[in-house]
This record gives C-alpha cells, structure tokens and sequence, in this order.
C-alpha cells in the first residue's frame, strides 16, 4: 500500500476531465473474463482532450459490474503508467472469478495551460 499523498498545485488553471469506459463483455461471447480461470487481465488506454502541464491526479472507479454470483467476486481496478497525455485504466481478477462486464469511470484533476502562460525561448 503506498503513502498518502498531498498534490500541490502552483498554478490557477486546474483542469479536470472525465470519461466512462466499457473495458469488456465477456459473457456473449465466451471470452477469457467469463470462462477463464486464473489471473487474467484487461487494459483500456485513455487519451485526454488535451495535455496536462505534469502528470494528474487520477481516480478510477466500477460503474457497473455484471459478476457470476456463484463464484469469488475479485476485483482490482487502477490506473497505471499516468502521463500528461493520458492513462492505463487496468482491471484485473484472479482465481474462479467469472466477469461478464465491466464499466469503469475515472476522472483526472491538474495542471494546465492558460493563455496568460508566458513562455520563453
């Protein structure tokens, strides 16, 4: 488990975006979430609109789950290898979990330029 961390933002252009992603929909189809058994794993890329000054805060969350109730539900949603530019949303499961769905959401919060930005050359 990492530390607690505070972000400290030095400059007045806060940007914040948001998006959903449907990661996969293993049930119609037989595909390894639903029928596998193991550690198995999906990954979805996430591109914002624009760039970050440095890499943001991230914050990622399940929005809809669609599990088989016979079995373990496992599950480990996260965002990995944070840029400027974007984000790795990663959900994993193990064992005999069976996932039929997932739908993530996630929301990235700092830095980002303004007009008022002076740059020099």
């Amino acid at each position: 488990m990492s530390a607690p961390m505070i972000k400290q933002f030095r400059h007045h252009m806060l940007g914040a975006e948001q998006g959903s992603a449907m990661l996969f929909s293993d049930f119609a189809d037989n595909g390894p979430m639903w029928a596998g058994d193991g550690p198995r794993e999906k990954r979805h890329l996430v591109r914002f609109t624009q760039p970050f000054l440095a890499p943001p805060m991230v914050h990622v969350a399940i929005s809809m789950w669609d599990m088989d109730g016979e079995t373990n539900q496992r599950a480990d949603l996260k965002a990995e290898k944070i840029t400027e530019t974007g984000f790795a949303l990663v959900f994993r499961t193990w064992g005999d979990s069976r996932v039929a769905r997932i739908r993530a959401d996630w929301m990235a919060l700092g830095e980002i330029a303004s007009e008022d930005d002076w740059q020099l050359y």
